[in-house]
Parts: structure tokens; C-alpha cells; sequence
């Protein structure tokens, strides 16, 4: 059983900053791609940000030059440094992690967190 646990959100004004941290725990060979999505209230799930296993990233435009997300391989952690934050970032925001429990697992697994709230005030 694999697990992603999210922290960091919260309330902030426009033009702050936060990081979220996003930890992946349990039963893990190997984790590809992991990323960062969004839901903002009475809109659908959206993608923010993510960055595969040899570092390549990739941004939704909206973010583009305000967001940042970084890995520590190591630790299996995802982090989304948020930078000149706009209240339409207002959102729950979810982790997400595509990896394989065992070496001869034939498929990638997705798992997804439990998500953290970041509420930007105007």
C-alpha cells in the first residue's frame, strides 16, 4: 500500500508565497512521474505541475514563472514552490505519483493524496 501525504497549504495574501511538500510512503520500487494538481470549488481537477524521474517539468501556462516544483529522490518527496500567489490559485491542491510497488511490476500504479487547501486572500 503507497501513500502521499501533503502539507503546506494554507491561508496567505496575494503576492505571498507557500511551499507544499508531498511525501510518498509504502510499498515502493521505483516512482516515475510526480506531480501537482488543483481543484478550485465548482471547477474540475486541473494540472499544475510535474516532473518525471530525470527531472523534466512540465507547467500549466496560468503558473508558468510563478510556480516551481522540485524532487528529492531520495526522500520520495515532491515539493511546489509558489511564489507571487493570485487569489485564482485559490484551490485544494493533490498529489499525484505514478510508481511501481515491485522491479517486475509490468504497469505504472497511480496513487493521488488526500489534497491540502490553499486559500490566496485579495
Amino acid at each position: 500500500q503507497v501513500q502521499l501525504v501533503e502539507s503546506g497549504g494554507g491561508l496567505v495574501q496575494a503576492g505571498g508565497s507557500l511551499r507544499l511538500s508531498c511525501a510518498a510512503s509504502g510499498s515502493i520500487f521505483s516512482i516515475n512521474r510526480m506531480g501537482w494538481y488543483r481543484q478550485a470549488p465548482g471547477k474540475q481537477r486541473e494540472l499544475v505541475a510535474t516532473i518525471t524521474s530525470s527531472g523534466s517539468t512540465n507547467y500549466a501556462d496560468s503558473v508558468k514563472g510563478r510556480f516551481t516544483i522540485s524532487r528529492d529522490y531520495a526522500k520520495n518527496t515532491v515539493y511546489l514552490r509558489m511564489n507571487s500567489l493570485k487569489s485564482e490559485d485559490t484551490a485544494v491542491y493533490y498529489c499525484n505519483a505514478g510508481f511501481k510497488p515491485e522491479q517486475r511490476s509490468p504497469v505504472y500504479l497511480e496513487v493521488w493524496g488526500q489534497g491540502t487547501l490553499v486559500t490566496v486572500s485579495s
